[in-house]
């Protein structure tokens, strides 16, 4: 039961590699390649967050070829995909390069979050495809309220800065969002993302002729770019 329930709690990564998880029911060994693309799609998601180009794309190589061993692109089409996410999270937009090519043979699911991550409006039917976790953020894009609402209501810190990003990229977070976006890249030890917010963090308060608070941000990312990995 405690399997189960942790898997249930990393919905950010399960609502897209659900055919890579191992179930929580009893049947037949779980093949190899399951575990070993599951595994190196995480090492390669955590890696980047961390800013370790490195060993990222070390993992995302050998999730490629556990992966490729299935024949099955839509597999990889979802590998793909979770490393577009971090890539959001981190605010680093753009279309998602690694899917494109798989795109013909992906589902609808992964086709809307695809569309999702670039901040596109998507029309109700397709928020239906997306992880829970995105759906409000989804339907505020879309014209609706409550954006900051449907931040709160995350509870996956990963899921939560990519909603944030995509509120930001369309001019809809306000600097509390920011704040939180920082503060939960903070929490996690992910460089990479709270690089990106701490700066975005920097240029609003020198805007805002707050230099205090612009030269106290500054330290901060010193202090980040100090560890080395953000810039390997």
């Amino acid at each position: 039961m405690a399997v189960c329930t942790r898997q249930r709690a990393e919905a950010a990564l399960s609502a897209l590699l659900l055919a890579l998880a191992a179930g929580c029911a009893s049947g037949p060994p779980t093949p190899a390649w399951q575990g070993e693309a599951r595994s190196a799609v995480e090492a390669a998601v955590t890696a980047h967050l961390e800013g370790d180009a490195r060993a990222e794309n070390a993992a995302a190589q050998r999730a490629r070829q556990a992966l490729a061993r299935t024949g099955r692109p839509e597999l990889l089409a979802r590998a793909e995909l979770m490393r577009c996410a971090a890539r959001v999270a981190s605010l680093a937009f753009g279309p998602c390069e690694g899917f494109e090519p798989l795109r013909a043979d992906a589902g609808a699911a992964e086709q809307a979050y695809a569309e999702h991550l670039q901040g596109r409006a998507l029309a109700p039917e397709r928020i239906a495809l997306l992880p829970e976790a995105q759906r409000g953020v989804a339907a505020a894009l879309a014209g609706g309220r409550g954006a900051g609402d449907a931040v709160a209501a995350i509870e996956d810190p990963q899921s939560r800065l990519i909603a944030i990003a995509l509120l930001f990229q369309a001019g809809r977070a306000d600097p509390a969002l920011i704040a939180r976006a920082a503060d939960t890249a903070s929490a996690q030890g992910w460089r990479r993302p709270l690089l990106a917010w701490l700066k975005v963090q920097q240029r609003l308060a020198t805007q805002a002729g707050a230099a205090e608070e612009a030269q106290r941000l500054a330290r901060r990312i010193a202090l980040v770019e100090s560890g080395g990995a953000a810039g390997r």
